[in-house]
């Protein structure tokens, strides 16, 4: 694919503001659904979405061929993400405020490295081991809204679940890392076999009749862009981009403008321990990424 630093940014910026909305939708779409149901909804139209996507991009066979010989591994990811990840995702902002659930989740990248190291065989470098320090501090400074020392939490279960989901977002992942398929066409793939047992799972144990069109709307907007466009524009930037830091630093920016819609949409009055505690996780993350980009580098030649 031709390189193209401007077309990178801006698919770049496109995934970083829609990823930036997805918390508040999260909780408005809760309003209106369980965790479950919003799940299914949103799987559902992520599914459509991606489908459509690839028929466009002609990679129809190319998943053909990822269900008939690697039927096991795909279903095994869609397990894991959409089914696992988002079910858990969705019940920690069921029990959380938006300001809370978010910054813990964007804790993954450091729960990354700590699982790389049982199944990838990695050695914590000191900038991994900072980055832990940092972001777990930051996450505990969230969690108790700075009463730290007391450790009274808003909802111990939500915090437990929102890094609980860290987990699987993590182990995703890392699965990912041991082939190199296409990224767009796998994430389809898993999302269709993952399909059915969500939407059997939701329709044995829940209702959806009688849904309000703000239910629907809610877990459309999920599905589409959280879940699909927002995941094909992320790509797109990475592989029209000519340095992938420049890409990559962008995320950076999405905790904060989604405090910033929380605020605005949900009108929740966002705590001064949760900027401290973001803070705190994007010190950690951007020194993990600074020390591993150094040891990543060639030893100079004398």
């Amino acid at each position: 694919m031709r390189k193209s630093q401007s077309q990178a940014y801006v698919y770049g910026i496109t995934a970083v503001l829609l990823w930036s909305t997805v918390a508040t939708a999260f909780k408005l779409a809760l309003g209106y659904l369980t965790p479950l149901q919003l799940m299914a909804i949103a799987s559902l139209s992520s599914t459509i979405v991606l489908g459509v996507i690839i028929a466009i991009q002609g990679k129809l066979r190319l998943c053909l061929s990822y269900l008939k010989h690697h039927f096991g591994y795909y279903l095994l990811l869609g397990l894991i993400n959409p089914f696992g990840y988002y079910f858990i995702l969705f019940q920690a902002y069921d029990r959380l405020p938006a300001q809370q659930a978010q910054p813990l989740n964007y804790t993954w990248a450091i729960t990354l490295s700590l699982m790389a190291v049982p199944l990838l065989g990695h050695k914590l470098t000191r900038g991994d081991i900072s980055a832990m320090l940092l972001g777990y501090f930051g996450v505990v400074v969230i969690a108790t809204e700075g009463n730290f020392l007391a450790l009274h939490f808003t909802s111990l279960s939500g915090v437990a679940l929102a890094l609980l989901s860290t987990l699987f977002w993590a182990l995703y992942w890392i699965l990912n890392q041991r082939r190199e398929d296409d990224p767009v066409a796998g994430l389809f793939t898993g999302f269709l076999l993952s399909l059915p047992i969500t939407w059997g799972m939701c329709l044995a144990t829940e209702k959806l009749t009688d849904l309000h069109w703000q239910a629907l709307a809610g877990g459309v907007y999920v599905g589409l862009f959280e879940m699909g466009i927002t995941f094909v524009c992320w790509v797109m930037a990475l592989k029209k981009t000519e340095k992938t830091a420049r890409i990559s630093n962008l995320i950076f920016i999405s905790p904060f403008l989604s405090l910033f819609f929380i605020a605005k949409l949900l009108h929740e009055n966002i705590h001064h321990a949760t900027y401290i505690g973001l803070v705190l996780i994007i010190a950690g993350l951007i020194i993990q990424q600074y020390a591993n980009h150094r040891s990543a580098k060639p030893a100079p030649e004398h």
